[in-house]
């Protein structure tokens, strides 16, 4: 129950969480490990009388399980990339479901055998639950460092991809082990678990795409309004969830209650289509700032759920104490079955995989000790009734007080034994050094940034904003630096070196077609569908470049592993009857937003070559840049012509539209200028602007 209390309890937290975060960047330490030190600090201060409101807010099964995992599964997987998943499909999926198992089973023997040679004989069943609950990965505080440290990108993706994974097989496992303590173990019990664990991945899967497919309808319909696109998107994780759970508890009542539905797996399918498919149905504008709220909401959810774990030391029975040498002993056993799991997974893979999909030692060495504990080994242990009973069980303490005990006790390990070690093994593994493209491209990129700065500079003091000879010695400061990047970023004897620098160039361009590309997307000049076409293009070329071919396939647009474009792409290929003036229409505002593009890249490549001291690339590689996207831009031009005289009146019609909207976007960013210089009122403001929206509707300014 809330109470004036535990609602100061909570935002306490949040503004203490707040500040251990500043401490945490300011000092260099892992912020998840100095929350839970913070929330292990604030046991004794709440037996304090004055401080006794702290433990009014509790981490109960309830808050974990509908309110905060919820939040984190979607701000995990609304932000992961469905085709580099695809394309890391099987390291992801053997170390989230295979790797897992093995490491459950392992811990499950393993304190069998352990805790029954330490003298404290404990069921089977019991230790294999722990298994079940134990293994699942927690990537909040490993990916947090992993990016301040500049683990690579693939390093990351496969262990996100794992942790989000493997949340769904934990759940499962844990509950079909559950529920066999209560039932008791035989031939029909097993059966009965098998079925439930595919139901629970089927049955997760198509409610995760049904709800998905739902909201982001929804959203769609209101494109423009982030306040709305937010409420969904919260609706969406939190109301999947729910139906998941409603569903099973109105099945555990009926003779088909071994159907079960996974809540986590539909949340993070619904996310996942969300993430890589919805996000298209808003605007980039309001696409950025709902990333930027879902990052803040899961802060304050990862916040509160770590400085409740420090919490737990709290509700640990006493007794306690007698379990110091088995937890130590399930700490080791924990560890030992983790690096096991990840080698035995691993090292198949490998020899059957080609040099380039192969996962180094070093990461491998990382993935085993970087597993550390959180949230969602927490949440499962509070689901376990208080209540349960095993079978031979000879402790005074409860299974689930047991094992409160050693999940704590795991956690605590993770966090503050393996979290502080992770950078220095990055540094040690050389796991952090940069690839030759990425030496190449930040001396690239300092030389570019020096470049500008000397221009500004020079501009500030020709209209008077700086001294003269403070920046006459600021432009000598920069050159020095200016010529110092490029002297190192490229040898130009070095044909290799030059390749490298060329590569770069072309992925700084492709950025830059990104940039344009949104820019038109935020005034509306293209449609959703035209923008995936396009950022996929860029993608796949990106790709190929980052891979050394410098001369991409430009014609190709579709891409296997978006796993989810793909199906809606062959949906709408059956449902919708093909539109002649529609296609028409699309594919001049296809090449036509091509043509720009090409034109930007014209451009910067003029001021590249121009603007700057020196060159920051040779004049051969620009020529050969100006000379692609000059053809690009011809080519665009050419297909437009060719859409134009297919139907004359109807391109014309378009061109007006797009004029008007141009128009219309001047006159709305003036009007917000005048606004905000305080020329106009609030009230007149928001007259005027629905003067221009009802404008706009009127007139169709649609493209």
């Amino acid at each position: 129950m809330l109470t004036a209390a535990s609602a100061f309890a909570l935002f306490l937290m949040l503004a203490i969480a707040s500040m251990v975060y500043y401490a945490a960047k300011r000092f260099e330490l892992p912020y998840t490990v100095l929350l839970t030190l913070v929330g292990v600090v604030l046991v004794p201060i709440s037996s304090i009388d004055y401080f006794g409101f702290l433990r009014e807010f509790q981490l109960t099964p309830e808050l974990l399980f509908f309110i905060f995992l919820p939040t984190l599964l979607f701000e995990s997987a609304y932000n992961i990339n469905i085709r580099r998943v695809v394309e890391e499909f099987k390291p992801i999926m053997l170390l989230a479901i295979v790797g897992y198992l093995i490491s459950s089973l392992l811990i499950g023997g393993g304190l069998f055998l352990v805790l029954g040679a330490l003298g404290f004989s404990i069921p089977f069943v019991v230790t294999f639950l722990f298994g079940a609950l134990i293994s699942a990965t927690d990537p909040v505080a490993v990916l947090a460092l992993f990016k301040e440290y500049g683990a690579p990108p693939r390093l990351s993706l496969l262990f996100e991809g794992e942790s989000l994974m493997n949340d769904a097989t934990a759940l499962a496992l844990f509950l079909i082990v559950l529920g066999l303590i209560g039932s008791g173990i035989s031939g029909v019990t097993v059966i009965l678990g098998f079925l439930t664990f595919i139901t629970m991945l089927t049955g997760g899967i198509l409610l995760g795409l049904l709800v998905g497919v739902i909201f982001v309808q929804l959203i769609g319909l209101f494109r423009d309004n982030e306040i709305v696109g937010i409420t969904l998107m919260i609706v969406l994780a939190h109301s999947t969830f729910l139906i998941a759970e409603l569903s099973n508890t109105a099945l555990q009542y009926t003779e088909f209650s071994f159907i079960q539905l996974s809540p986590i797996i539909a949340t993070t399918v619904a996310s996942l289509l969300m993430g890589n498919y919805g996000r298209f149905k808003i605007t980039p504008n309001a696409e950025e700032f709902i990333a930027k709220f879902w990052s803040q909401f899961a802060f304050m959810a990862n916040s509160i759920v770590f400085i409740l774990v420090g919490f737990l030391f709290a509700s640990i029975p006493q007794g306690a104490e007698t379990l110091l040498i088995p937890t130590v002993a399930t700490i080791v056993v924990v560890a030992l079955a983790r690096a096991i799991s990840v080698y035995v997974t691993i090292t198949p893979y490998n020899l059957l995989s080609g040099l380039a999909q192969k996962i180094p030692m070093s990461w491998q060495h990382l993935l085993a000790w970087g597993s550390l504990r959180g949230a969602l080994a927490v949440m499962l242990v509070l689901l376990i009734p208080s209540d349960v009973t095993v079978s031979g069980w000879t402790l005074a303490l409860s299974v689930k007080e047991f094992l409160l005990i050693l999940t704590v006790g795991c956690i605590f390990a993770t966090l503050f034994l393996k979290a502080p070690t992770i950078g220095p093994i990055i540094r040690r593994l050389k796991i952090d050094n940069l690839s030759t493209v990425e030496e190449v491209a930040s001396q690239e990129a300092r030389a570019i940034i020096h470049g500008t700065t000397i221009l500004k500079i020079q501009a500030f003091a020709e209209k008077k904003y700086i001294p003269k000879d403070i920046a006459t010695k600021l432009v000598e400061e920069h050159k020095q630096l200016f010529k110092k990047a490029l002297a190192q970023c490229c040898d130009s004897t070095d044909p290799k070196s030059q390749e490298l620098a060329e590569r770069v160039l072309r992925l700084y361009l492709i950025g830059l077609e990104k940039e344009v590309l949104k820019e038109l997307a935020v005034f509306n000049e293209i449609t959703e569908r035209i923008f995936k076409r396009i950022n996929g293009k860029l993608v796949l070329q990106a790709e190929e470049i980052e891979e050394g071919n410098l001369t991409p396939n430009i014609a190709r647009v579709r891409d296997e592993r978006d796993f989810f474009e793909n199906i809606a792409e062959g949906i709408r290929g059956v449902i919708t009857r093909p539109d002649a003036m529609k296609k028409i229409r699309e594919e001049y505002l296809f090449f036509r937003a091509q043509k720009i593009l090409a034109r930007k890249v014209l451009k910067e490549l003029g001021r590249l070559r121009k603007e700057f001291p020196e060159p920051v690339f040779n004049e051969s590689m620009l020529q050969r840049s100006e000379e692609l996207y000059e053809q690009y831009e011809r080519r665009a031009a050419e297909q437009m012509e060719e859409e134009r005289q297919k139907q004359p009146d109807e391109i014309e019609d378009l061109d007006e539209a797009l004029a008007l909207r141009s128009v219309y976007r001047i006159e709305e960013r003036y009007l917000k200028r005048l606004y905000q210089r305080q020329t106009l009122s609030q009230k007149l403001f928001i007259n005027m602007h629905d003067e221009y929206e009802r404008e706009v509707t009127t007139r169709q300014f649609k493209i």
